[in-house]
């Protein structure tokens, strides 16, 4: 008859505080628990006896000034911070988090909660025996190991917590997905690099708490008939933070303390990026340039797509001298028409490319062939120098760092794979060249290259790094992430909404999209899936990219690009035309605004404040708003309503279209573009000609605004208009600085803090900081 071998207690031995932390001793593992802040502690769970520092080393170490208390009864064990109690039943040390009125915020599973299962970790061989399979995608070619020898490196775990979470509970973050999904309560979400995906390990829930898992590893969310836990797939032990504050904004600010406060981008960044795949010349660019000059449209970037490079060198950093005869003056003349440069760089190199040869002799590719070691110090500094030396050194201005997973097998598949699949591709591919502990945060290490490498060289241009792939703490590094290359649809653009918003809440303010989808027309690959065959021609499509523009125009970053045919303005027609005029509004409400978008941009560096974030976050005290997905809080003040269905299949009234839209409770709303004012707490009808989409200024709002011209050093030192939206005592402070450059690190800023009140109808304001960068006058006008 066979044996059961026991498994191991989990009732809690012994505990004790050993400097910041709280140990709690089982046969079956030891847990430690350390305060970070009095909403925020990590929990970590080990089966042997010490916890690696390498665990987490990304991130703050908050616990120094952290005060607690920690008491020990019959059954429980009580950890107590200024904010929250912490219940750890002794019978099975499974963890309760409390606030300090006793109401439950989250539960781990009352029986073994916490669970590690250790395995072996080899590391590939690249010898005789090794065989690789190359594979040309529209992404660039992949190279597959299919067989290679290997070493045995150690162990790691995978790791698994048992959640409890209430009935009614909302859950959301995760970073940016595909599918559109709001609520993840009940369901399944995999945690890895892709294309069309970033995967942040941040949940957060309508309750106010969050959990930051320290992994670098792929990870499953599961809440389903199997279970509700977060998987990690490789790690030294089970780590994690949970979080606890006011608002599910505060969450995020949390997020931010703990993995790094995010750069600032240049005052430029935040105008109009024109993209397209691709300028073939620097004729084509300068072309380009010119005739955003010429007719008087906003722009501040235009962006070179892939093959700067000689023909059949991919991800060599240097031009094209056939076509780029001259990349220096082709960058001074962008200047002298107030344009700057961003160019695409890739982490792979083809192995004919004197790049290439270069990491190869100094042994700091990986093992799949042409991508560098981002991981080690030495492969950084050696990316950073081919950069600089084919690139900066001519002038470049920023970056656009494309395929920085940097392994998709998904992408040379016809068919879709499942969301499972993709999942377990992933992993085996990583596993063959990457350390598995990181293989999901090669994007962080990658964008540190380029950061600290820029840095290195100068301090008076800011790192901007256009990237596809993010991790928590990429914020601190310059980086804007995009949405992949997605495909031109009406669900695709209302899926995309919901992408960012579930995006933003992680930590990393700066997100775009490809403006009307990458792919238009319908290819042979399951991924080029646009329903617009025609292109241009579709009188349909140009609807669908007007709106895909409007939205645009209210994101972080606002920046056009795709593949098929190109997308500047004028593709779209001539002055007069309905949509080529609704371009140009849309990009002149841009700069009109960039007063206030910049200034939001310094709240996020010195408050931790989200840049765009969902209704819940921003009205969590509303219940209504936590089941609104098609609007958005574009910093404190303007809310932001996309239109994302057709004319056709719009409410007609009897004047215009309409879109219904809440306006969210506690305030009154002013239309931003008839000053028209609305109660809250109410769903209305908006008009929605072609010209526009809804946005509303909340009550007591004071909005920075400036006369709109062709770009943002066009502006420079032009008299701001303070808009004042009438209703409620409202305050505001006014951030300015050099726009570029790191003396803001220094202090080298200005704040002017505004008051209004409403009841006498006065504005007062003072001036605090570095007044240098208080230009032009402030006038303002009361809307009511």
């Amino acid at each position: 008859m066979l044996q059961a071998e026991l498994r191991k207690k989990r009732n809690i031995t012994k505990a004790y505080r050993q400097e910041n932390a709280l140990y709690l001793e089982a046969d079956a593992g030891l847990t430690r628990i350390i305060p970070q802040e009095s909403g925020v502690l990590r929990v970590s769970f080990t089966k042997g006896d010490t916890f690696s520092k390498a665990q987490g080393e990304e991130f703050a170490d908050l616990s120094a000034s952290c005060q607690w208390t920690w008491e020990e009864s019959g059954s429980e064990i009580r950890l107590v911070t200024k904010l929250l109690q912490v219940v750890i039943r002794k019978v099975s040390g499974s963890i309760r988090f409390l606030r300090t009125d006793g109401s439950l915020l989250l539960a781990e599973r009352e029986y073994e909660s916490k669970n590690v299962e250790e395995f072996d970790v080899y590391q590939t061989v690249v010898n005789e025996n090794t065989e690789i399979e190359k594979i040309q995608t529209p992404d660039g070619e992949k190279q597959q190991i299919r067989r290679a020898d290997r070493v045995w490196t150690g162990k790691l775990c995978h790791t698994r917590l048992h959640l409890t979470f209430a009935e009614d509970e909302r859950l959301y973050g995760l970073g940016q997905a595909e599918e559109g999904v709001w609520n993840l309560r009940h369901t399944t979400q995999y945690l890895h690099p892709a294309n069309l995906k970033i995967s942040l390990p941040v949940l957060i829930s309508d309750k106010s708490w969050g959990i930051l898992l320290s992994t670098q590893s792929p990870a499953i969310f599961n809440d389903t008939q199997y279970g509700s836990y977060l998987y990690t797939e490789a790690d030294e032990y089970l780590d994690y933070y949970f979080i606890a504050a006011n608002t599910p904004a505060d969450v995020t600010a949390a997020v931010r303390r703990l993995t790094g406060r995010a750069a600032m981008l240049p005052k430029w960044a935040f105008g109009y990026m024109q993209s397209k795949e691709r300028y073939e010349d620097a004729e084509d660019l300068l072309t380009t340039a010119e005739t955003f000059r010429r007719k008087q449209i906003g722009i501040d970037t235009l962006i070179l797509d892939w093959m700067s490079w000689s023909d059949g060198l991919w991800g060599q950093k240097t031009f094209d001298a056939a076509r780029f005869p001259d990349p220096a003056d082709m960058i001074r003349r962008l200047h002298e028409m107030d344009v700057h440069f961003m160019i695409s760089i890739w982490p792979t190199m083809d192995e004919k490319s004197d790049n290439y040869r270069e990491f190869q002799e100094k042994g700091l590719l990986l093992a799949a062939g042409g991508i560098y070691n981002a991981f080690l110090p030495e492969g950084r500094r050696l990316y950073w120098e081919q950069v600089q030396k084919g690139l900066f050194a001519h002038g470049v201005d920023a970056w656009w760092c494309d395929s920085s997973e940097p392994i998709t097998p998904e992408w040379g598949r016809e068919m879709k794979p499942e969301a499972s699949e993709m999942y377990h591709a992933f992993v085996s591919n990583a596993a063959g060249c990457m350390p598995p502990e990181k293989s999901a945060a090669y994007c962080l290490y990658h964008a540190k290259s380029i950061y600290e490498g820029q840095r290195s060289c100068t301090e008076d241009k800011r790192v901007v790094n256009l990237t596809r792939g993010g991790w928590p703490g990429s914020q601190k590094y310059g980086t804007i992430l995009w949405s992949g290359d997605i495909s031109a649809s009406w669900e695709t653009l209302r899926r995309q909404i919901v992408a960012g918003l579930q995006f933003s809440i992680c930590g990393l303010p700066y997100w775009t999209l490809d403006i009307g989808a990458f792919f238009v027309k319908r290819g042979a690959s399951w991924f080029w899936n646009g329903d617009y065959d025609k292109g241009l021609e579709d009188p349909a499509y140009r609807e669908l990219y007007v709106r895909w523009f409007q939205y645009g125009a209210f994101l972080p970053i606002f920046r056009s690009h795709g593949t098929d045919f190109p997308k500047e303005p004028w593709q779209f027609g001539t002055d007069g035309d309905p949509i080529y005029e609704a371009l140009c509004a849309a990009i002149r409400l841009r700069y009109r605004l960039l007063p206030y978008l910049y200034s939001t941009a310094g709240a996020v560096w010195r408050e931790d404040a989200l840049m765009m974030q969902p209704l819940y976050s921003a009205f969590s005290a509303d219940a209504q708003a936590a089941d609104i997905t098609d609007e958005f809080m574009l910093g404190p003040s303007l809310l932001i309503c996309p239109v994302t269905s057709p004319m056709q299949d719009l409410q007609a009234g009897s004047a215009a279209h309409t879109r219904t839209v809440y306006l969210p409770a506690g305030c009154g709303w002013y239309d931003l573009r008839d000053n028209r004012r609305y109660e809250g707490g109410q769903c209305t009808q908006a008009p929605v000609g072609i010209d526009s989409i809804p946005v509303f200024v909340r009550e007591g709002a004071i909005l920075p605004t400036t006369q709109p011209q062709d770009g943002s050093a066009r502006m420079e030192g032009q008299d701001i208009l303070l808009l004042v939206y009438a209703g409620k005592n409202g305050s505001y402070t006014f951030y300015e600085d050099a726009g570029d450059g790191y003396g803001y690190e220094k202090g080298e800023y200005c704040l002017t803090h505004i008051v209004y009140d409403d009841e006498a109808g006065t504005v007062q304001w003072d001036t605090e900081g570095d007044t240098r960068f208080r230009k032009g006058s402030l006038s303002v006008e009361i809307i009511r």
